[in-house]
Parts: C-alpha cells; structure tokens; sequence
C-alpha cells in the first residue's frame, strides 16, 4: 500500500467517522427527548415496499419489512458489500495478499476476536439470552479507528497504520463468518435452492468476465431477496456477491492505454482561441465513434471490483453509515441507571472493547513476534504497538449491528421489555467501551508516539 493509496484510504475512513459521530450523538439526543422520542421510535416501524403486482422485493417470509428493518437488512447488505469488495482486492493483490504480509494482522484479528468472546462469556455465563451478545464485542470499527489514528497524523509510522487498516479488515471477515453461523436459526430450503441458483449465474458471469455491472446489480437483488428469506442474514448475500465481482481485466492495462494513445491521435491537432471555447459546436459522426472507443477502452482500464468500490464510496460514507448510526445508536436511558453499564451485558460489551480486544491483539501479536513467525511493522516500538492494539477497541457499526441481531425484541420465551433492555444495555456498553478505548489509546498515541514525524 504506497503513500497515495494510505492517503486515500485514511482521507475516505476519516470523513466516515466524523459522520458517524454526528449521527450517533443526534441519536442519544432525539431518543432522550420527550418531545421527539416517541416519534423517532415509531419512524424506525414504518412499512418500505417495493411491489411489482403481488410481489414486494422487501419482504420476509410475506411480511412487508419495517423502515428499521430495511438499514438493517438490505442497506447493510450494501455495506457489506463494499467490505467484501475491500476484502477480495486486499486478498489479491493488498495487504492480504500474501501470508508474509497478512500473517500479522491475521493473527491480532484473531486474537481481538477470541479474548473479547471469553471476557463477555465470563461475566454473562449462566444466563441463555445474555450469551447470544458474546460476538458483539469483536469487531473493530475502521472509520472511528482510522480517524482516531488520523489524529497523529505523520507521528504514527506507516507500518502502524497499514496493520490497523489490514486487521480491521480481517475482523470484518471474521464477524461476516460469525453473522453467517451464529445468526441462522433455520433454512427454507426453496430460498436456499434459489440463492444457489442466482451464485451459479454470478460464478458463470465472473468466469466469463461480463463486465456489465448492471448484470452484477440485478442478479445482487434476487439474490439478497433469496438470501433474506432463507434464514440466513441477507447482509451475507453482499458478501457473496462481492466475491463474484470480476477483479481482473479482459487485457493488459497497456494494451488499453494503446488502443486509447492510438484513437486520440486521429483527432487533427488544431489550434484552439477563445472564441472556439464558447462557440456550440456539433461533432462529425466519426469523431463520436472516436470518443466512444476511448470511452470504452477507458472503462476497460477499471476492473468492476475497483469501479464498484469507488463508486459505493460516497452513498456508504454519506447515507448508509450516518443513517444506520442514527437508526440503531438511540439508547434511550429513561429508567436507566449507572449500574447498567457495571453489571450483565454492559459490562461484558464494555469490559470486551476495552480489555478484551486490547489484550488478544496484543497478546496474540507479541507471542507471534517473538516466536520470529513474523516481523514487527518497521520504525515501530512496543509502546506504540500495544497503543495502537488499544485503539482496536473502538467498536460501532458491526458491534452494533450484531447488538441488534442478539437481542432482537421478539425471542420465543422472552418479553419484548426485557429484550429492548438487553439491546440498551449493549448499545450503552459499546459506546461506553468505544469512546473509553478511544480515549485511553490516544492518550497512550501522545506518550509512546515520536515527538516528530515518523517515517
């Protein structure tokens, strides 16, 4: 990952995070406001239908899907598509890409994944429903992580910032493992035999490089359709999808770049006044035919995995992310106390974020290290890595996700009360558990961090 491409990556997390905070404070205060509370509870009840005759594309199991429902279930699924995109071309040709480079992230993934399971289960053991939140606290979250780790800009060193990026990766594919397993009650088998069918036309389309992306589009919808209605989670049928997206091009990017060189030069090279700039001039037919090969072999540069990716960029960034944020972070803490977040399942998400995560990356790093599996990120000191191991306690947008696939309000055996205060409480403890490792592993950043820029 050259500087360009860092520069990037931090520049489109950093935007993400500042949104995402916005969002996220709006939420606590609309849903803590007796004037609007009511109101923004009831917004998230309202009906979205897509309906062609009898047939409504949002709907379970032939019930319209709620507005809350819709982000959860379908704008997440663009969400995750946008991470398996990220994922697949990490593992091709990025920090993923081979074992040298992804060993160590890999192994503090793992780590950050299995500690925050043990210290959740330890404090909620004994108590069924409360154990369904123990994958709640393992995901780290890449916008806030990054925007914090943004702060210190030149101080931290590139190989810091490229393993955060990388293990906050690995971690999403880790929790879309989880999402998949974990939260699959049970299958009906004719969504299942459909969804099977839509990955064989999405496996047939990437073996013969359609570039078409509004093949990838449409067949995306029939099957997150499918998907939703098998019982597995429908952000999962993003994942896949993901993975069917062509990465490669039909040739070489220089025989492209060629076939472009070539038709500019039958342009006539004129010289061009001020006059010509704002005369309306129409062009010969065989001068459009020109542009539109350029235009072609321009497209033909881009592979549809990096195109889709760019251009998920600014719907994910500006809409999703900040109204996911919005529709799942209102806790709202009348009849709460302080000791919600000191006992059950606050603790055990806080206590996972801000502990747990903490010590598997780290710990898992260190053992990998000095058994010499693999290296130490260059120009790093101990004190920086284990600062930056803190940071990989920030968790949102998947933590909270899975908050809401835990604890859904309707579970045979159990109230919708109890299980609305389940699902505060683990929201309370994932923002607890973010802002405290965030500012503890900033703190750690201003001591351990170079004093000047790092290289």
């Amino acid at each position: 990952m050259d500087s360009f491409m860092l520069r990037s990556f931090l520049a489109k997390y950093v935007n993400a995070s500042v949104l995402l905070i916005i969002a996220t404070v709006l939420a606590l205060f609309v849903a803590n406001t007796p004037e609007v509370k009511d109101v923004y509870k009831g917004l998230w009840d309202l009906p979205v239908a897509l309906s062609i005759g009898s047939f409504n594309l949002f709907s379970h199991s032939g019930h319209t899907l709620t507005l809350g429902a819709f982000i959860n279930d379908f704008l997440m699924a663009i969400f995750f598509f946008s991470v398996g995109l990220e994922i697949k071309r990490e593992l091709l040709c990025g920090e993923l890409s081979s074992p040298k480079k992804a060993l160590l992230p890999v192994i503090g993934a793992c780590g950050g994944m299995l500690v925050p399971v043990i210290v959740f289960f330890i404090i909620c053991s004994g108590n069924p429903v409360m154990e369904r939140g123990m994958a709640i606290p393992m995901a780290t979250d890449i916008a806030f992580s990054l925007g914090v780790l943004s702060v210190f800009s030149r101080r931290v060193p590139v190989g810091l910032k490229i393993f955060l990026a990388a293990l906050a990766v690995a971690d999403d594919l880790g929790g879309i493992v989880v999402i998949a397993i974990k939260y699959t009650d049970h299958l009906d088998m004719q969504a299942v035999l459909g969804a099977v069918l839509c990955i064989i036309v999405l496996g047939i389309g990437n073996w013969r490089m359609v570039r078409n992306k509004m093949f990838y589009v449409l067949a995306g919808l029939v099957l997150w359709y499918f998907v939703l209605n098998t019982g597995i989670h429908a952000t999962i049928a993003g994942v896949v999808l993901a993975f069917c997206v062509p990465a490669n091009l039909t040739e070489s990017s220089t025989y492209w770049i060629e076939k472009i060189r070539a038709n500019v030069e039958k342009f006539p090279h004129i010289k061009v006044t001020k006059a010509d700039i704002r005369k309306p001039n129409m062009l010969e037919p065989n001068d459009v035919a020109l542009l539109k090969r350029i235009e072609s072999a321009s497209d033909h540069l881009i592979s549809p995995l990096q195109d889709m990716e760019d251009s998920l960029k600014a719907p994910i960034e500006f809409v999703i992310i900040p109204l996911f944020a919005f529709a799942n972070a209102g806790v709202d803490m009348t009849g709460m106390s302080i000791g919600n977040i000191f006992s059950g399942v606050g603790l055990g998400v806080m206590l996972g974020l801000l502990v747990g995560k903490f010590c598997g990356v780290f710990s898992f790093s260190w053992i990998a290290i000095k058994l010499r599996i693999v290296e130490m990120p260059a120009h790093t000191t101990w004190p920086a890595f284990a600062s930056v191991a803190m940071l990989c306690g920030i968790g949102f947008t998947v933590s909270m996700f899975m908050a809401s696939l835990s604890y859904p309000l309707e579970l045979a055996g159990q109230t919708p009360e109890y299980m609305q205060a389940l699902l505060n409480d683990a929201k309370l403890g994932i923002l607890c558990g973010t802002v405290l490792s965030a500012i503890v592993g900033s703190l750690m950043l201003n001591f351990t961090l170079p004093k000047h820029s790092a290289i």
